[in-house]
Order: structure tokens, then C-alpha cells, then sequence
């Protein structure tokens, strides 16, 4: 088995105003409050969600 590629994903921005989805891509990612990080999977479920709200969020490989 092979380790899978994970992602540390931090909250930079707040979500006051913010779209309703774009709420929800930061809940799915596990995040809370600002300056919250979460280690997802790469998957392309999570880069798609990563993506779209990329504005909001700082992105590193571990």
C-alpha cells in the first residue's frame, strides 16, 4: 500500500459574507475559524472543493 498525498489546508480569510456554498467547501474541509488548518487527502473531491475557494484558503503538501 502506498501512502496517500495529503494536503494542509489553512483558513486565511473569514467566512462573513461569503456564499453559501463556498461556507460549505470550507466546512467540508474541516476547517472552523479563521487561522483553523485541517490535513486532508488529495483527492479530487477535496481539490475540487480547494479550488473554488482558493481565495480564502493557504495550501501545503506534507
Amino acid at each position: 500500500m502506498t501512502a496517500q498525498a495529503k494536503l494542509k489546508v489553512t483558513l486565511v480569510k473569514s467566512t462573513i459574507g461569503r456564499l453559501d456554498k463556498h461556507k460549505a467547501c470550507v466546512t467540508g474541509l474541516g476547517l472552523r475559524k479563521t487561522g483553523s488548518s485541517a490535513l486532508v487527502i488529495d483527492t479530487p473531491e477535496n481539490r475540487g472543493m480547494i479550488n473554488k475557494i482558493s481565495y480564502m484558503l493557504k495550501v501545503e503538501e506534507v
